[in-house]
């Protein structure tokens, strides 16, 4: 479970609260104006921000004192970080081992996930010669490759076509569902949010609200998220 323990968040003058938990394999959604903090709640859990007070625990042990990578945690952004000068399969290899020195089972398994992202074949090329959804494509087959129990995606498909983002949003459903990963993914658009499933935190005024199931969030939500989706 993953707790966020009257977690006080800040930088400068800007502050974020969150106090609430989530059970492994929940797919949450971010949602929220921008500037309203959810990538910093992003960006604390995955460790590269220290919070002000409270607490972040993951199956009770708090990870105050865990470096980013040594947390159970892989972050996907929406740049990709995709290193231009290794090829796509060595992109991958990142994910199982740092210095690339890859076993025969290790690049079995980056030919698997090769082929279940698609990229059958295309593991020779350099990032340069992927498409935009190819290369989304090859940064989740190597956050799929890390096998961390929390995936965190800031807006990794925002760059995407709705027909390419719908397919990467299925893709990170059907993988959650198999590996009953935690998933947190901050979007604006609440059609995402909706493609997702599972439940919706709102992030407004300083606070990032307990998740509610999406559907219902969206289907009566209170006045500040109604502005925010311009309903009124």
């Amino acid at each position: 479970m993953l707790e966020l323990d009257r977690l006080t968040l800040s930088q400068g003058n800007f502050r974020l609260t969150a106090d609430w938990s989530v059970a492994p394999g929940s797919r949450i959604a971010v949602i929220g104006p921008s500037g309203a903090g959810k990538s910093t709640l992003l960006a604390a859990i995955a460790g590269f921000l220290t919070p002000t007070a409270g607490a972040i625990r993951w199956n009770q042990a708090d990870l105050a004192r865990v470096p980013p990578g040594k947390r159970p945690v892989t972050i996907l952004f929406q740049d990709q970080n995709l290193f231009p000068h290794l090829t796509v399969a060595q992109n991958l290899g990142l994910g199982l081992r740092p210095d690339l020195r890859l076993s025969l089972d290790d690049q079995r398994r980056i030919g698997r996930a090769l082929e279940r992202t698609g990229l059958a074949g295309l593991g020779p090329r350099r990032p340069a010669q992927l498409s935009g959804g190819q290369a989304s494509r090859a940064a989740l087959a190597r956050a799929l490759l890390r096998a961390r129990p929390i995936l965190l995606l800031d807006e990794p498909f925002a760059a995407l076509g709705p027909a390419l983002r719908a397919d990467m949003l299925a893709l990170v459903r059907e993988v959650a569902d198999e590996t009953k990963a935690l998933v947190l993914m901050v979007t604006h658009d609440p059609e995402d949010a909706r493609a997702l499933g599972g439940m919706t935190s709102f992030v407004d005024a300083g606070v990032a609200h307990p998740p509610v199931a999406t559907q219902t969030l969206l289907a009566a939500p209170p006045p500040a998220l109604q502005n925010y989706l311009g309903r009124n």
